[in-house]
């Protein structure tokens, strides 16, 4: 599966990703040139690590309707973020391995 993950892994998102045979790449602001150049055409995920960048969730569906749209960040997203979210996992109550493997 193609991931394209924005914003900071301090919990080591990447890595358990590939562990689990994914493909990842990582964009460090999710605005259209910098998702467009992660791949976002061509990914299955969009898994988002910062909640400052959920405008980026509506530019990545914009760009890639059938995207899956992932959260891995503490907070609360705005509504208009919420609708286009398929999953919000607080990094304190489930492990980056946990997700890597559920993907």
């Amino acid at each position: 599966m193609n991931v394209v993950l924005v914003g900071t892994d301090p919990n080591g998102l990447t890595d358990a990703l590939e562990a689990e045979g994914h493909t990842v790449t990582v964009a460090d602001v999710g605005n259209r040139p910098g998702l467009e150049e992660a791949g976002i055409h061509e990914a299955d995920v969009y898994l988002l690590t910062e909640m400052s960048q959920a405008t980026s969730i509506a530019v990545a569906k914009d760009l890639n309707p059938d995207l899956r749209v992932v959260v891995y960040a503490e907070g609360s997203l705005p509504d208009f973020a919420s609708r286009q979210t398929d999953l919000v996992v607080d990094p304190d109550l489930l492990s980056s391995d946990a997700v890597a493997e559920e993907l």
